[in-house]
């Protein structure tokens, strides 16, 4: 049995601490390639200082550069205070947030923390900041500080500048995606208007704020020109769309983004419900009215907590410290201004009535199926033959419920490798039977009514929404060929169908596994591509033995564990921007037409196999 005694007692520096346990400070390390993996928490961390100056009214503009592996952020606020600037970025708990009469109250960057995880975690790092035409630079790496120049004078305007590149050796293969910066970057326009962000030369700017996050972003067709309505700290954009099933809430406090929504959330889902149930003076069911709602919220919390350092869900249950509540503000902004405007704009209201009556009869119809199909509603209940669980669950409170996953097999016999080779506590695995159904043209009841879907639907937990989605990462994990490629649109368009927020919250990944083996008695290579197996066929030398895998079920669970493990392969589904989801599953999985068949003519290429002697 170990010893306790005083010199088992350990101090680290802050640099040391958050090094050690960055998932305290950033939510999780990763590579990049998933919406909310660290690098992306490190570029938001130091943004958020950016956007608490213009929000004070200094500094419209904010240039970000990302080239390679580094990213640079330069603003045009006051400035860091020079004498100041090495222990801003160096000593934890040190900002200029912390009065109580300042006027960042409602700012983002309040812990006096984020920049210093940002330092500590990154393997250069740079601080440059102009005031009143004086700068001081500061350079550092891994949180020490390498060089620091003297107070000197500049002609460049007031405003700091923050470049970093992240340690490869904690964000392993990391790499940046475009498509998470951009959202990010709209994002930070729509909550502040009249701030333009430059990245990388490409322009950012939203003249109508919330309006303008719901008409980019909707998916279908709108039933009805978007309700925007707004008091002095509360903002909400909403519409009804075409699309059949689900919904969705873009939500933000003080213009941070709450991905995983909080009281301000569950309050206006409260709220629409209650305002449409009084104006209508119908007991409707809360499903049916928000059913196939998009809605964007914005809400200003004076002092808001949040759940993590990560500030993607409000744990405030007040709008300042033992005020009003978060649930009654809401409350009644949005039954005063939705009712207003309701008895103003009556066709609209006729609109949103007719919607509310469709969902009900769709709701109904799902309930008698439900009845009709009990003996497998029974069995998905009770035992889900198809899941190996793993024991952190996403909607859990568990440290590490950033890593929960699934990842979505072919056939026992992948399913068996990767059960074998998967880390129990944060990996599960689901096992499909052959090919699922096409289910473009067909209604929800198909989930009820196909043990597959069934069986899926309650693995994921997302009957009654995204709330209870219990892994983070779910992963499409099929064969490299023509079969396995099918499976996974087939997965996709089930997505896309009934459950589109899933892959928007970018929680859908495709696993990367490799095609080739090559390897000589001293070493072992795995290789995702052609190019891949010529370069490590020439680095071995001599006559390497090449395997090529067919299958997920040729590759050993040994094997296996390499693939699954911190080196995984993730590529991300992402929905580009403007996507119209109607017409992108009607062209790839609707009936077969003229344009389909010239795009895959003009896509068709000749594979020969290599002749060996």
């Amino acid at each position: 049995m170990s010893e306790y005694k005083d010199n088992s007692i350990i101090t680290l520096e802050w640099d040391e601490h958050i090094r050690m346990r960055p998932g305290m400070y950033i939510g999780k390390l990763g590579d990049g390639s998933s919406h909310d993996d660290g690098i992306y928490v490190l570029l938001k961390e130091v943004m958020d200082n950016s956007i608490d100056e213009f929000m004070r009214g200094y500094g419209k503009t904010i240039e970000v550069t990302i080239k390679e592996q580094k990213a640079s952020i330069r603003d045009y606020g006051r400035g860091i205070p020079l004498k100041s600037v090495v222990d801003c970025v160096s000593k934890i708990n040190t900002g200029g947030k912390f009065d109580d009469s300042s006027a960042y109250d409602t700012a983002i960057g309040m812990n006096g923390v984020g920049v210093k995880a940002v330092n500590a975690l990154s393997i250069k790092f740079g601080v440059q900041s102009w005031v009143d035409g004086k700068t001081k630079i500061a350079e550092f790496s891994e949180g020490k500080m390498t060089s620091e120049t003297k107070i000197e004078k500049s002609n460049e305007p007031s405003g700091t500048l923050v470049s970093f590149i992240p340690d490869d050796t904690l964000f392993e293969n990391f790499h940046w995606y475009n498509e998470y910066i951009e959202r990010m970057m709209w994002n930070y326009v729509y909550l502040n208007r009249g701030l333009t962000i430059l990245f990388n030369g490409k322009k950012f700017f939203s003249k109508n704020g919330l309006l303008d996050l719901l008409n980019n972003n909707v998916e279908g067709e709108l039933l009805y020109p978007p309700i925007h309505l707004k008091d002095d700290l509360f903002e909400f954009a909403l519409a009804h769309t075409n699309r059949r099933y689900g919904e969705e809430y873009h939500s933000f406090v003080n213009s941070q983004n709450t991905t995983q929504g909080g009281m301000h959330q569950q309050a206006f889902r409260e709220a629409i419900v209650k305002t449409f149930r009084d104006f209508y003076k119908k007991d409707y069911d809360p499903s049916d009215i928000r059913n196939s709602i998009v809605a964007a919220i914005s809400i200003k919390v004076k002092n808001a907590i949040f759940e993590s350092q990560t500030k993607t869900k409000l744990g405030s249950q007040h709008m300042t410290p033992g005020g009003q509540t978060i649930r009654n503000y809401v409350n009644d902004v949005v039954s005063r201004l939705l009712d207003k405007y309701l008895h103003m704009n009556l066709e609209v209201a006729d609109i949103i009535q007719k919607r509310i009556v469709e969902s009900e009869k769709e709701r109904k119809e799902i309930a008698n199926i439900k009845k009709g199909s009990r003996e497998l509603q029974k069995k998905v209940s009770l035992h889900n033959s198809k899941l190996r669980d793993c024991r952190i669950h996403y909607n859990s409170t568990d440290p590490r419920r950033l890593e929960s996953s699934i990842f979505i097999t072919e056939g026992d016999s992948a399913s068996g490798s990767i059960t074998q080779s998967r880390d129990a506590n944060t990996q599960a695995v689901f096992s499909l039977r052959g090919k699922p159904q096409n289910t473009f043209k067909k209604s929800k009841r198909v989930i009820y009514e196909n043990e597959e879907f069934s069986l899926l639907q309650a693995a994921l937990n997302i009957e009654e929404g995204m709330d209870g989605l219990r892994y983070n990462n779910v992963i499409i994990a099929t064969d490299a060929d023509v079969d396995g490629m099918h499976i996974r649109l087939l997965l996709l368009t089930f997505f896309l169908k009934y459950f589109p927020d899933l892959i928007k919250g970018g929680h859908v990944y495709i696993l990367q596994t490799p095609l080739f083996r090559v390897r000589n008695k001293q070493k072992t290579m795995y290789c995702y591509s052609e190019l891949e197996k010529e370069e490590a066929v020439a680095e071995l030398g001599g006559k390497p033995e090449i395997t090529r895998f067919k299958g997920l079920g040729e590759i050993s669970p040994a094997e296996f564990k390499t693939f699954i493990g911190k080196g995984i392969k993730l590529e991300p589904v992402v929905l580009e921007k403007g996507t119209n989801l109607d017409l992108l599953l009607e062209f790839y999985m609707g009936d077969n037409n003229p344009d389909r068949q010239q795009f895959i003519i003009e896509r068709l290429r000749e594979e020969i196999d290599p002749i060996t002697a």
